[in-house]
């Protein structure tokens, strides 16, 4: 994050140029998850939790730093630290677990800050396998450069649906619009991120809700829930929410079960909060038609003997009283 934009926080409002997305200051049911007290952590600038491990989230630092993925335990923390090999960390900004096209579960970490607003011609997502096993490694980084449709931008907020795999990025500053990936990426040449919605004004972070259905988007001054159509495209604002007073709010993902949202700050030493979310923000409990589905192809052979025996005996007793009949003609 440039310098300008932290001054251009409270100006900008009073100017009426920016319009907060909801109040700051925790609330009481607001609660510290734990701090970052990793030294090498001082501009925590995304958040992940993780698929593989509970209890377990991920952080990185913003611009400057080596390409690292820390993984946080519940206490805060560092279990393992996950160096990217083949990546760089030009201005590191959020980061999102996702899968790869085998369906495993993957660590996605997004290189597209751009404080001179416009001066990269293309921006980096990098993806690395999320380990079964927890200890500090050098990880083998899958590239993806991507460039905007209409132009290069700042973005600091980095999405993936985890119904689609489809990777989203916001971008920042005025006027600032919600741009999609294609639906499968390649490492070769270049993805077209094509802007699909608008995004709140100085957008620092963002996720999915777990099952899909909506997503948040937060800034330094609150955040704004969204609705996720089944065309990949935003739908209506849910609401705002209210997050904790942080010295530079830049990350925010869901608990795994959706419940709430955990939210995180640059600088040394920084909580990292939990901030439930009313009952109708949530996520909807799983419905039957997506929940696991069972074995089609053994459930059709039980289908199909038990209508064998049926029609059988439907046969066997025709005949039986047929038989039956002609008996008593005969007597």
């Amino acid at each position: 994050m440039t310098a300008w934009a932290r001054r251009a926080g409270a100006g900008a409002v009073a100017a009426g140029l920016l319009v907060p997305v909801a109040a700051t200051g925790a609330a009481a049911d607001d609660a510290v998850m734990f701090r970052v007290t990793d030294p090498r952590i001082t501009e925590a600038s995304g958040l992940a939790v993780s698929a593989r491990h509970p209890g377990v989230v991920y952080t990185h630092n913003d611009s400057g730093g080596l390409p690292v993925i820390y993984a946080l335990g519940p206490d805060g923390r560092t279990r393992a630290a996950l160096r990217l090999a083949g990546a760089t960390a030009r201005d590191w900004e959020a980061m999102a677990t996702g899968r790869d096209e085998r369906g495993r579960p993957c660590l996605f970490v997004a290189d597209i800050g751009d404080n001179l607003g416009g001066a990269w011609p293309y921006v980096t997502v990098y993806r690395i396998p999320e380990p079964a096993e927890l200890r500090s490694q050098t990880v083998r980084a899958t590239a993806f450069r991507f460039k905007y449709e209409d132009g290069p931008r700042n973005a600091e907020t980095m999405m993936i649906d985890p119904r689609t795999n489809r990777l989203y990025i916001a971008s920042k500053l005025f006027g600032a619009s919600l741009y999609a990936a294609p639906a499968k990426l390649r490492t070769r040449g270049f993805n077209t991120l094509r802007k699909v919605g608008g995004a709140p004004t100085i957008a620092t972070d963002g996720a999915f809700a777990p099952d899909g259905r909506s997503f948040v988007i937060r800034t330094y001054f609150g955040a704004r829930l969204y609705t996720m159509k089944t065309d990949g495209k935003p739908g209506k604002s849910l609401g705002s929410l209210a997050l904790p007073a942080q010295k530079q709010g830049e990350s925010i993902t869901y608990t795994r079960d959706g419940a709430a949202v955990l939210v995180g700050s640059e600088g040394a030493d920084q909580p990292v909060y939990r901030v439930p979310l009313d009952p109708e923000l949530r996520p909807a409990a799983p419905s039957p038609s997506t929940s696991p589905r069972k074995d089609t192809k053994a459930e059709n052979g039980r289908i199909d003997a038990s209508g064998r025996r049926v029609a059988l005996a439907l046969i066997l007793g025709i005949a039986a009283l047929v038989g039956y009949g002609l008996v008593r003609r005969k007597s």
